[in-house]
């Protein structure tokens, strides 16, 4: 890599040091990837006293704090995820939550999980714009702004925006299976609901002129994991989604994570994110247009027909959600949580290396733990792989992992050199 491009750490003594060896941000190009942020007290590392809604407050605070610290505001918030362990909890949040959001909201994801760092009650993470970009000592592309995009014939939210774009990227928040005419569940099983999730993320690209297959990245979030196959059978029906896309057998990277309840007692929620090659204005036309994705898989880490392990587009490789799978064997490694934990970073820099990146190209970690105990474990193994705890980090406990693993870990990486056209 020619260092055009610089990956950008950074810390603020006004927010908490996180759990484990992390950067509160992370910033590449056009984006600031921050660490999910715990109710955390910077002042004493403690959980704030009080409930939920104290507790979610603290998390925007710190939110708030690390963008204050790097010259950026709230408003410059693209996608909001939030943890919650009580799903019965969230309106709590939405009342904190709109104090922070008076008028733009960004995108948003909602979900609860079994278990989050420091027994806290919520936990908070936001992906922001970074209109500077990151090249050393110059202004990347100008004052880029946001679009937002709604859609009657998807479901709309007051809480949040369907879609945010910010150069190269469409952000969409995650999809419950809800019928945008009736604004209720659709009627039938996880079948059913996963195929309506599908058509909301269908149409709300649509509204923007941008196909299905335009999607780098799905997280499926499943209230059992049993009906990840019910699942699956829908989504093949939905990808590929065009000729090109089925002769390049070109599939989206993926997550699937069990979580403990959804909004609306749904079975199951999707999220996406969406390759924008229009970029954002004022981007000249020729610097947007042409861009196209780039999938790899190697023989190095294991394989799914159902995802690409790492599909680049523009200055990003997103990389699917990687099980403690030994390649050569597909079954899974030998040991407890350390060897598991290991064997899935080992994955992770087979994927990278084979697209000749490394490790320390990594904004972004996503760890899930079938014990969320098993984090200081865990944390001897990562050390070893990123030293510098560069990355931006989310730790969340989940019910279940696929293949009754205990960990399974994703990754969002830098991609200095972009995508074609190349200048």
């Amino acid at each position: 890599m020619s260092g055009y491009n610089a990956v950008l750490a950074r810390n603020t003594e006004n927010a908490p040091k996180g759990i484990g060896p992390s950067s509160q941000t992370v910033a590449f190009s056009h984006y600031n990837n921050l660490s999910a942020q715990l109710p955390v007290d910077p002042n004493t590392g403690k959980l704030v006293a009080g409930g939920v809604k104290e507790q979610a407050e603290q998390c925007f605070k710190n939110i708030k704090a690390i963008l204050e610290d790097i010259d950026h505001v709230m408003n410059d918030v693209v996608r909001i995820t939030v943890f919650v362990k009580n799903i019965k909890d969230v309106d709590a949040v939405d009342e904190v939550y709109k104090t922070f959001f008076p008028t733009y909201v960004p995108t948003r994801t909602t979900v609860a999980v079994a278990a989050l760092p420091m027994d806290a009650l919520v936990q908070i993470e936001a992906l922001v714009s970074n209109g500077e970009g990151t090249i050393p000592n110059a202004p990347q592309a100008g004052d880029l702004i946001k679009l937002t995009n709604n859609t009657p014939n998807a479901p709309m939210s007051p809480l949040s925006t369907q879609t945010v774009s910010f150069s190269h990227y469409n952000n969409l928040s995650a999809q419950l299976p809800i019928d945008p005419v009736s604004g209720r569940l659709v009627t039938g099983g996880v079948k059913e609901q996963a195929g309506q999730c599908l058509s909301n993320i269908k149409a709300i690209l649509a509204s923007i002129d941008v196909p299905l297959d335009d999607i780098v990245k799905i997280n499926i979030f499943l209230k059992n994991l049993s009906d990840i196959e019910a699942v699956n059978e829908v989504y093949t029906t939905f990808f590929p989604d065009s000729g090109i896309a089925r002769a390049a057998a070109y599939v989206p990277a993926r997550t699937t994570i069990a979580v403990s309840a959804l909004p609306m007692d749904a079975l199951v929620q999707i999220e996406a994110v969406v390759s924008h090659g229009d970029g954002t204005p004022p981007q000249a036309v020729e610097d947007r247009h042409g861009l196209i994705i780039e999938a790899n898989n190697t023989e190095n880490a294991p394989k799914s027909p159902l995802s690409t392990q790492t599909v680049a587009f523009s200055h990003y490789n997103h990389i699917s959600a990687q099980l403690p799978l030994d390649p050569s064997t597909g079954d899974m490694v030998a040991g407890g949580v350390k060897e598991q934990a290991g064997q899935c970073l080992k994955n992770i820099k087979a994927i990278l290396e084979s697209i000749d990146h490394a490790m320390d190209d990594v904004v972004k970690v996503n760890i899930f733990l079938k014990n969320v105990a098993d984090i200081e474990a865990v944390d001897e193994v990562y050390t070893t792989f990123f030293q510098n705890g560069v990355p931006a980090r989310r730790t969340v406990g989940v019910s279940a992992l696929p293949q009754d693993a205990l960990i399974q870990i994703d990754a969002v990486a830098a991609n200095e050199e972009g995508t074609p056209p190349i200048e």
